[in-house]
């Protein structure tokens, strides 16, 4: 079985959990829009493709991935998913499975009003959210929330655009100057101006991530827990493996609820028995790593599904108690022009 990751980036821990499960059966291949991304220097094979928003991007993926035998491709970026689910049954035609979810989940997990509307809908805390500075200001008077408040991006990605204000003048400082910077960070292209932007309020208690698994076909499986110990950049830095009923109850209902396929990368917060859910993005997320090395071995259950069959004992039962931290390493880059191309 040969696995292609695309928009790599320096997700080099993913190609080697995939280069363990497959134990020499197939390749780990990685492309990037960029020859100097760090995954490219350590796949089995390793393409520049164009930006996934470049014209013929599809095309070209496919006919990358039938020249090189691919049977399972997986995006690690956000921009990318709406356009593989758009495009899974061309794919598939042709034998390559895609691990995505159906393109109404991948927008609602994209749409952060959406997901504080799902979520409530399925019975499950969510910060209180508001669509306009008036509603917010509105629920500040009756006094639904209190300061301090988080003023981001209805569209996000990566915590770019987040502001956290204390008081009305700040508030209405982050609304004015969220709205004038939406383009400019990549997050203006659908919708402009107020529309773009949403305001929550701010969660207080122990932030936790789950990797809530489903099967290809959208069938929960899985969740597993970790204790968020460190953030760095928006994403997990530091964390540890633990059980917890509570949030294992979580990960069934929104994995059932969801229908998701593979991994759903989700966060929320605990403060005492209060549970409010933040986040969901139906992906290999930054917090799956510390799963995987307490033991998870989605990658093997994934092609286990793929092919047909049952993953291996124990894929989904990672250790209590494994604390890991991420940290940053050199990877000599080959020149451009030796890294192939489609």
């Amino acid at each position: 079985m040969n696995i292609m990751l695309t928009s790599a980036g320096r997700r080099n821990y993913l190609l080697r959990y995939f280069r363990e499960s497959l134990g020499g059966r197939g390749r780990v291949l990685a492309a990037d829009c960029s020859g100097y991304a760090a995954a490219l220097q350590e796949a089995d094979a390793a393409f520049v493709v164009p930006p996934v928003d470049a014209p013929g991007y599809v095309d070209g993926l496919l006919e990358l991935c039938l020249a090189q035998g691919v049977d399972l491709l997986l995006s690690l970026n956000d921009h990318e998913l709406a356009i593989l689910a758009a495009a899974r049954e061309r794919f598939h035609a042709q034998d390559v499975q895609v691990v995505v979810s159906r393109p109404e989940v991948i927008s609602l997990a994209a749409d952060k009003l959406m997901t504080a509307r799902f979520l409530k809908e399925t019975g499950l805390g969510t910060p209180v959210t508001y669509a306009t500075l008036e509603e917010a200001l509105t629920g500040l008077e009756g006094g639904e929330v209190v300061f301090p408040l988080v003023v981001k991006p209805r569209w996000g990605t990566a915590s770019l655009g987040i502001e956290v204000v204390d008081d009305l003048d700040q508030l209405g400082l982050a609304w004015r100057y969220g709205q004038r910077r939406l383009s400019r960070l990549g997050l203006g292209s659908q919708s402009r101006g107020a529309e773009g932007l949403m305001i929550q309020e701010c969660l207080s208690g122990q932030e936790y991530g789950l990797d809530i698994v489903n099967d290809l076909k959208g069938r929960y499986r899985a969740t597993f827990i970790k204790r968020k110990l460190a953030m760095r950049g928006g994403e997990t830095d530091k964390a540890v493996t633990l059980s917890h009923p509570d949030l294992l109850e979580v990960g069934r209902r929104i994995g059932e609820a969801l229908g998701h396929v593979g991994n759903l990368d989700c966060d929320l917060f605990m403060d005492g028995a209060a549970c409010h859910v933040l986040e969901l993005n139906p992906r290999f997320g930054g917090g799956y790593p510390f799963s995987a090395e307490a033991g998870a071995d989605l990658p093997g259950a994934l092609m286990a599904w793929a092919e047909g069959r049952e993953p291996p004992v124990g894929w989904d039962a990672p250790r209590d108690g494994v604390a890991s931290a991420k940290c940053d390493r050199l990877v000599p880059i080959l020149p451009p022009h030796q890294t192939g191309s489609p």
